[in-house]
């Protein structure tokens, strides 16, 4: 599975290809049972996503790219992990569900902009720094195998907030 990525940001930019997909799948499905499970996969897929940026990725760059950017990266994922948190204690019968799920999708489509954004983004100035990034792909693909099994066991606890941890710290 390693070399399917040929380093950090291309295992964290086919994420962000897969969640595009979900949401389009999402926004084109109008049966209730079918909608509830794209949401549960948007939102596994999402945690899964967020635990291997800010556990790994991020601080492998705090330092080496402009503060404003990284801390930017844990905010916008702690406003996600609350629709993700919504989401998941709901169901496509509530009102606002579909609401949610459209407003998630486009708080993601802003994030993945500002981390894919040519020259100036965060992927941009990640490269430029001096990490190793197949290292990195490597510890983090050990770890998204780790939470892929446990969301298939126990499940995935819910999204908590890191951007109020970081700045307590």
């Amino acid at each position: 599975m390693a070399n399917q990525f040929t380093d950090a940001i291309a295992l964290l930019k086919a994420d962000h290809r897969k969640v595009e997909d979900l949401f389009e799948k999402f926004e084109k499905t109008g049966a209730t049972a079918r909608k509830q499970a794209i949401a549960h996969e948007i939102c596994v897929e999402l945690k899964i996503h967020t635990m291997i940026e800010e556990e790994i990725f991020y601080p492998a760059f705090r330092g080496k790219i402009e503060e404003d950017v990284l801390d930017e990266a844990y905010v916008e994922h702690d406003g996600a992990k609350v629709l993700i948190n919504d989401i998941e204690a709901g169901s496509p019968e509530d009102a606002f569900y579909d609401a949610k799920v459209k407003v998630l999708s486009e708080e993601i489509k802003h994030h993945v902009h500002e981390e894919e954004m040519p020259s100036e983004g965060m992927f941009a100035q990640c490269r430029r720094a001096d990490v190793d990034l197949v290292m990195l792909r490597d510890q983090m693909l050990a770890r998204k195998e780790e939470l892929i099994a446990r969301a298939k066991s126990d499940g995935l606890p819910p999204a908590k907030p890191a951007a109020v941890n970081l700045a307590a710290a």
